[in-house]
């Protein structure tokens, strides 16, 4: 069974509003079985709406629309939707009544604008809407379903939990459920992880796939089965076999963040840390912070901006006679000294990286962790004070803290 979705409304075309309810709607077909493969976006334009809709039902199965049903003159969802399947508009009695319900119960007086939102395409299936104006509908062409729902996401939410997705279950029968888990790694790059897993990215059931961030690797994986216990152990196998080749790269499951993770590491371990920055700005401590348990074991956090104060920190000049791998291991050892802590994290680099031959910005970055008097150094080859290149630090940094803490520290 396919699905498509289809999201109306310029402003989305225009970048003023983020598709939210795309995301919200694949993850809820899937959970009852339902594989979409397509998502199209389409500005408030009765033709092309309905080339749009017309084209999906030649595809898919359901074809689930968002947007375009308010009462204002570029709500076209209603008309597309009438001339995609060659059906005429007429009024629905009993969502007029509701519509002036709405607004008799708050005192207002319903206009024609607020009518034409009772006008379907004949033989729809109404979907009252408790919580708005704009009621939805479901129509039947052929052997394929659209299900036009309204943009407000408040409102989506509701009658899809409320209407559509028992419509689905109790129409097309569906006997399967699709679970999805997310393992999140740090420290490693996405072409690194495919090199490691690239065959278990080829498993139609399970699958597997990679989503790259700024600073992180996902591993999704996504398992199709007729019981929710089936698709968990399902899940299971494969998160081990996963696990099997990259280990301790996978740091959580879920939207959990690496500097979550390490927070709640150190309170465990009852550890603190301070920690130093020059190109980040204060971005690491400021991660770290802004978690549970994060201002309990941050100690201390500076910034430093140049050589001299740098050299300052470290007394004796040390800064302008050794190599910057070197400054940066005597910084985190000098802070961890100076503030008498577990942890002393330092980060030294480039704040005006130069350009690579392909227009990229280049430059070094040096992370050093000092801790008992052992100090470890890395180095990357990433520089400059832009959000990307911080985001890949400052995670760089946070993993050779988890990895301090499980002993695999290299």
């Amino acid at each position: 069974m396919q699905a498509e979705i289809v999201t109306i409304g310029t402003e989305l075309l225009l970048g003023q509003i983020v598709d939210t309810n795309a995301a919200y709607l694949a993850e809820h077909l899937a959970a009852i079985g339902l594989n979409v493969y397509r998502k199209t976006t389409v500005g408030d334009n009765e033709l092309r709406i309905a080339e749009v809709v017309r084209n999906a039902l030649r595809r898919s199965d359901i074809v689930i629309t968002s947007g375009g049903l308010g009462p204002t003159v570029d709500d076209k969802t209603r008309e597309a939707i009438a001339v995609a399947t060659n059906r005429k508009l007429v009024l629905n009695q009993g969502l007029l009544e509701h519509i002036e319900a709405f607004f008799k119960k708050r005192g207002r007086s319903i206009g024609d604008n607020n009518r034409r939102q009772a006008y379907l395409p004949r033989n729809a299936i109404p979907i009252h809407n408790p919580v708005g104006t704009a009621p939805g509908f479901i129509v039947k062409h052929q052997d394929s379903y659209v299900i036009s729902l309204p943009g407000v996401p408040r409102e989506l939410y509701h009658l899809m939990e409320h209407a559509v997705l028992p419509f689905l279950q109790q129409e097309l029968g569906r006997e399967s459920i699709i679970k999805s888990r997310i393992l999140r790694t740090a420290g490693i790059g996405e072409s690194d992880i495919d090199r490691q897993i690239s065959d278990l990215e080829e498993s139609v059931n399970p699958t597997v796939g990679l989503a790259a961030h700024t600073g992180s690797v996902d591993i999704r994986i996504s398992a199709k089965a007729t019981s929710g216990d089936e698709a968990e152990q399902m899940l299971d196998e494969m998160e081990g076999r996963i696990r099997e080749r990259i280990g301790d790269m996978i740091f959580g499951l879920g939207d959990v963040t690496i500097e979550a993770v390490v927070a709640e590491m150190l309170a465990e371990r009852e550890l603190c840390v301070a920690i130093l920055e020059t190109n980040t700005g204060g971005v690491l401590a400021s991660r770290l912070s802004a978690v549970p348990h994060g201002l309990e074991v941050l100690n201390r956090a500076l910034v430093i901006s140049s050589e001299k104060a740098t050299a300052q920190f470290l007394s004796e000049g040390k800064a302008m006679l050794d190599t910057r791998d070197e400054v940066t291991q005597a910084l985190a050892a000098r802070l961890r000294e100076h503030t008498q802590v577990n942890v002393g994290i330092a980060i030294t680099g480039d704040t005006d990286p130069g350009v690579g031959p392909y227009n990229e910005r280049t430059g070094d970055t040096y992370i050093a962790l000092d801790a008992a008097g052992t100090t470890t150094g890395w180095h990357l080859r990433v520089g400059g004070v832009s959000k990307v290149a911080r985001s890949w630090i400052t995670s760089s940094a946070l993993d050779m803290v988890r990895r301090f803490l499980l002993g695999t520290l290299e």
